[in-house]
Order: structure tokens, then C-alpha cells, then sequence
């Protein structure tokens, strides 16, 4: 939706709508809908209707405009005819902002008219009673989304989200969406060893039980708590459990797909995974499934086609450090080191010092005879460690590549204590470890995660 408030610094607004719009809409099943990354990338564009419908595989096009003054917050949404460039219906609403959330389940519903999908009963129950969100909560909510859809970046917009959301849950400690947002963040942070494990994910289950106890059809919330279960708790039940509910809830959810996507290579099912990839490519063709194809290749091993995806991702997005990551990974693992050490330093400056990056890159130079610059780095991050978190499986894993195999098995179990997310994430996948897989005590901690 475009910003017709005439005020700049309501972008975020005009964005926040954009995507609660999706969100609603993307909980019909009979509708295709492609996810807010993707759509974004059109924000501003002077391409013509059947070309962006043409690129994003879709027949309709919902177009918007927002302006907001005080409390009063007016919108224009019109349906389009893509390949055909026609209007097909508008609608102007008003409300105060405290009503918005019941505003935006109306638009969903009458956009889901115009375009004569069959929504079934259950759908068409509210998830709860649409309650009145207290405005400043809401404002705050939309700008922690705001700052959450950058988390593939750097942690620092991860932070400014979070306190976003814990203003908008203190505003208003009956808006569900609210702590939806705040664990996110908690477990964004935890994947970027901003914070430790133990603390990051009991704080994330703590707000997804608040906001479950207020609303247990959020499919979003069930797809943290199903990332919970398997990093955290380590309970594959559950895990499957929660990503159904997630799918079943929320079915054009793209990031659902993508988390599920990468559970189901962690655990080998490569026909599943690859299955609910081509979902995630379908809802979300832009940025976001790239990096979600590429996490899955790790995991299933396949670093030629890793590569592959990698190199399109750093087209699509240059500046994402993730894919130059997963490129360098690809590289280390089909024999090209000099290639992997030059993808990791760009992940390494464009991340701000990533550990992960750091890690790999002084495991590249510890196998390819520069042992001095790896152990530089180890000391620096050994350092490190006394004022913030640092992650012992990264330390492990430069321990592994140095040769100290003693060493980097204490780290392991160090990390399995912690129950760290990269432990179970990385343990069974990742090559830096290879040296040490025929270790008794490597097999006993891949069989505890397992």
C-alpha cells in the first residue's frame, strides 16, 4: 500500500498494513498469495500490471493506499485484472486505528468475494474475537514489523524490533500479535548468537504461550513454536505437530514452508523438502526463497547444487551475506578453498562479523596450510567471549579444522549443554566436522539431537 499521509516517517505504516493484509489474506486456502518480500520489491515500480503479474505467477493484484491522521486511519484497496490490466473493484474504509485489526479481516473477506473463492465456515470465524487494540500498541507493532522484515541482514534491526514489540505488548497485553513479534525476535537473535540459547528461547516460548492462551489460531505462532521445538527442545513430534498447524493455519505463509522445508532436510526427507520448496518458491519467488534453498542444500550436503542456488541468490541479492555464506560453503565442499575463503570474507564484512562466517573462514585457512590466520582468529573470538556470547560450537568447529580434536569434542558437548541452536542445526550437516565423525563421543551427540 502506498503512503498517502504525506508524512515520510508514516512509511512504516503504509508497509505494516501491507503486510497484515497479506497475513489475512494468506490464511484462505483457495487463495494463492505471494508474501510480503517478494511483493515489496514492486513498491515504487513503473512495470505495467501484466508484467508483474507475469513475474510473480499470479492473476490478481491487490493495490492500496493508506493516510492516517491522529487516530483516524483511511484506506483505498482496489482488486486488478493483472494479465488483463482491468479494474475490477474498489473500496474506501475508515476507522480508528483501534479498529484496525477488524479492518483488516474485512478487506480480506471482501477481497476474497470479489474474486468468488468459497471460504469455509471455520475460515470465516474470526480467530478470536477481534478486540480493540489500544493505537499506540499498534503503531509500535508495525514498526517492530517494520524492522523485523530486515532479520536476514544484521542483528541490529533484529534489536530495534524487539523493542518495539515489548512496547506494543506493554500498550496492550491482550494483543496477541504483539508477542508473536517478540519471539520472533528472541529466536532471530539466538540464530545470530546475539543472545545465549537458554535465555533467547525461554523468553520466545513464554510470549508464543501468552499470545497462544489468546489466540491459538495464529499459524505464525505455530511455526515458532514448531522452530522451538526442534532447536530447543529437541522433541521431533512436537515439531511435526507445529509445522502442520502452521501450514494448515496459515497456508500461504511462505516462511512456514521454509522452515518446514529445512526441518525436512535436517532429517533426510529430501522428497518433502524439496516439495515444500517449490511451495515456498510459488508463494514467495523473491529473496526469501533463495536463502531458503540454499539452507536446505546444506543440510541434505549437495554442495554442487548449492553452489548453484548460492549464485543465484548473490545475483538476485548482492549484498545479503547469508548467500555469499552458503556460496562459500558450496565451494569449501567441492574442493574450491580459495573461492569459499574469498565468500566468506565478503559474509564476514557485509554480516559485521557474523561468527559463523568468522568460523568458517578460519577453518578454510586452517585446511589450506594457513594455520597462523586461523589461530588468530580463534584467539580473537576467545577473547570476545569474555564480554559477550560466543557460540562454543563455533569455536569447536576451528578447534576441528586446527586438528585438535580434543578440544573441539569439549566444545561440542560444551554446546550441547547449552542446548545451543547451532548444535542442532549444523552438527549433522556440516563439513567443517568431517574430521571428526568417526569420533565416539561425535556419534553419541549426533544420536542425542537426533
Amino acid at each position: 500500500m502506498g503512503n498517502f499521509s504525506g508524512d515520510a516517517d508514516q512509511e512504516y505504516f503504509a508497509d505494516g498494513m501491507t503486510e497484515e493484509l497479506i497475513t489475512e489474506l494468506a490464511r484462505i486456502p483457495a487463495l494463492k498469495v505471494i508474501s510480503r518480500t517478494s511483493v515489496m520489491s514492486y513498491k515504487g515500480t513503473q512495470k505495467r500490471l501484466p508484467q508483474i503479474a507475469r513475474e510473480l505467477g499470479v492473476d490478481g493484484i491487490v493495490e492500496g493506499s493508506v493516510s492516517r491522521e491522529g487516530d483516524q486511519v483511511r484506506v483505498t484497496v482496489q482488486l486488478l485484472d493483472g494479465p488483463n490490466d482491468r479494474h475490477v473493484w474498489s473500496e474506501n474504509y475508515q476507522r480508528e486505528l483501534g479498529g484496525i485489526l477488524t479492518l483488516q479481516r474485512e478487506m480480506a473477506e471482501a477481497i476474497a468475494q470479489q474474486i468468488r473463492v468459497q471460504v469455509t465456515p471455520q475460515q470465516q470465524r474470526p480467530r478470536t474475537a477481534a478486540h480493540s487494540v489500544n493505537p499506540e500498541a499498534y503503531e509500535a507493532y508495525l514498526k517492530g514489523r517494520f524492522y523485523l522484515s530486515t532479520r536476514f541482514s544484521k542483528p541490529r534491526e533484529l534489536r530495534v524490533a524487539k523493542r518495539y514489540f515489548e512496547e506494543a505488548v506493554q500498550k496492550d497485553p491482550n494483543f496477541a500479535l504483539g508477542y508473536v513479534g517478540l519471539a520472533d525476535c528472541y529466536v532471530y537473535l539466538a540464530s545470530f548468537r546475539e543472545l545465549s540459547p537458554a535465555g533467547a528461547y525461554k523468553a520466545a516460548k513464554a510470549a508464543l504461550h501468552i499470545a497462544l492462551e489468546l489466540d491459538d489460531s495464529i499459524g505464525e505462532a505455530h511455526d515458532t513454536l514448531a522452530l522451538l521445538s526442534w532447536q530447543y527442545d529437541r522433541d521431533k513430534a512436537a515439531t511435526e505437530r507445529e509445522f502442520q498447524y502452521a501450514v494448515s493455519l496459515a497456508p500461504n505463509y511462505a516462511c512456514a514452508h521454509a522452515d518446514r522445508s529445512t526441518y525436512l532436510s535436517w532429517i533426510g526427507n529430501r522428497s518433502e523438502a524439496l516439495a515444500e520448496i517449490t511451495k515456498s518458491r510459488e508463494l514467495d519467488p523473491g529473496y526469501s526463497f533463495a536463502v531458503t534453498e540454499s539452507g536446505a542444500h546444506y543440510q541434505l550436503r549437495d554442495y554442487p547444487r548449492l553452489v548453484e542456488v548460492s549464485r543465484r541468490g548473490v545475483v538476485s541479492d548482492p549484498n545479503e551475506w547469508l548467500e555469499h555464506y552458503f556460496l562459500g560453503v558450496g565451494y569449501e565442499g567441492t574442493g574450491k578453498s580459495q573461492e569459499a575463503i574469498r565468500e566468506y570474507q565478503k559474509a564476514i564484512e557485509m554480516s559485521d562479523g557474523d561468527q559463523d562466517a568468522t568460523a568458517a573462514l578460519a577453518h578454510a585457512y586452517a585446511t589450506t596450510g594457513k594455520r597462523t590466520e586461523a589461530e588468530r582468529i580463534l584467539r580473537e573470538l576467545e577473547a570476545k567471549s569474555e564480554t559477550r556470547y560466543v557460540s562454543p560450537y563455533m569455536l569447536a568447529t576451528i578447534h576441528a579444522g586446527l586438528g585438535n580434536k580434543d578440544k573441539a569434542l569439549e566444545f561440542l558437548e560444551k554446546a550441547h549443554q547449552e542446548k545451543s541452536w547451532d548444535l542442532v542445526w549444523e552438527l549433522k550437516s556440516d563439513l567443517r566436522l568431517d574430521t571428526l565423525r568417526s569420533e565416539p563421543r561425535f556419534q553419541a551427540l549426533v544420536r542425542q539431537i537426533s
